[in-house]
């Protein structure tokens, strides 16, 4: 395949380990209780919580710390495509019947997309409870693990994730797009919307001995040590067309960390990635260091001071820093017999601005 070599975007204007133990017994009701209140309690190790559904441990906490970062990565992505009629996703879809919000979080998403198509059934799946307290009735939030067999029956019309980095092995993400492509029907779309760990600076006014620089290739080290590569946003266009999908399009971003911007999207979208790293940052590091860091595993102690450094770096306004961010979604063959013909002439990545 050849692909087309594309930019992002133009350079930015500078302005300890507890869980429930469930015995069986006759009463049925209470051990359900308790079983359902561990997944809520979860898995605590080094000050966080961790879901306990998935039988392999996951990097990313699910308690209120993470929640804040969810909120923030929700808004930062809603802001970046806010010139947008539809700013929740780029996919042609048409009068859907059924949406799925794969590693839904705190849900958001889906409840956006739910009050923006009332007559689609919208669910959102995640391996954690979130903590919602009201919800669109044509949204569904459920407790399940993407990565073993589905069970729901309904064709989608569109499959939709965001920032899945780290959540599986390559061979894991091989099922995962499997299992999309024969859950969406003829003609229906995926998307992903991924991030990179990597901070990067266009005009060098990060330093190079800053401790921001060293952030993405010990996370990226680490994993690929645990077996969790972090690199989904250079890899997913591949995953898609290796699936069967067709009519690959992307857009690519760069996402300002600090109100530093002079345009007035990227100083707001870069004021909320600043409350979405401040949030995140330690979240997003805790496992990875404490079981894959080099030379040896951290303490919690460690990851705390690290972390201390790059926040305290972070709120230096003089860094004119981002993330790369990619948008990628692609399409269904119409018929599964043309699939052959549809893919050899629609395989070219396409770029939207």
């Amino acid at each position: 395949m050849d692909r087309i070599h594309t930019e992002p975007e133009d350079d930015i204007a500078v302005d300890p380990t507890t869980h429930i133990t469930t015995v069986y017994g006759d009463d049925w009701q209470s051990e359900t209780t308790s079983i359902g209140s561990s997944l809520y309690r979860g898995l605590e190790e080094n000050g966080r919580r961790y879901q306990t559904l998935s039988n392999k441990e996951y990097l990313i906490p699910s308690d209120e710390k993470q929640f804040d970062c969810y909120e923030a990565g929700h808004l930062v992505a809603l802001v970046m495509d806010s010139d947008q009629e539809n700013p929740l996703f780029r996919s042609p879809v048409k009068d859907p019947k059924n949406i799925l919000d794969l590693g839904t979080g705190l849900g958001n998403w889906a409840i956006d997309v739910a009050d923006m198509f009332p007559t689609t059934t919208v669910r959102g799946v995640d391996l954690f409870p979130p903590p919602v307290t009201w919800m669109p009735p044509n949204c569904i939030l459920e407790v399940d693990n993407i990565a073993e067999e589905w069970t729901w029956n309904e064709p989608q019309d569109l499959i939709h994730m965001r920032i899945m980095i780290g959540s599986f092995s390559d061979a894991e993400w091989k099922r995962v797009y499997k299992q999309c492509y024969d859950n969406i029907t003829p003609g229906g779309w995926i998307e992903q919307l991924e991030a990179s760990p990597y901070i990067e600076c266009d005009d060098d006014s990060l330093p190079a001995d800053s401790v921001l620089r060293s952030w993405g290739p010990s996370l990226s080290a680490c994993g690929k040590r645990a077996g969790r590569p972090l690199e989904t946003i250079d890899t997913m266009q591949d995953a898609l067309r290796e699936t069967g999908f067709v009519d690959i399009r992307q857009k690519e971003y760069k996402w300002p960390i600090g109100p530093w911007a002079r345009d007035q999207k990227y100083k707001e979208a870069g004021t909320v990635n600043y409350q979405h790293w401040m949030s995140g940052m330690e979240g997003w590091a805790m496992w990875l260091l404490c079981k894959f860091g080099a030379p040896q595993p951290w303490s919690q102690e460690e990851v705390i001071v690290y972390v201390a450094k790059l926040r305290a770096e972070l709120k230096n306004p003089r860094y004119h820093i981002y993330q790369r961010a990619r948008r990628v979604w692609a399409r269904k063959p119409l018929l599964e017999q043309g699939a052959q013909a549809e893919t050899s002439e629609s395989v070219t990545i396409k770029t939207e601005q």
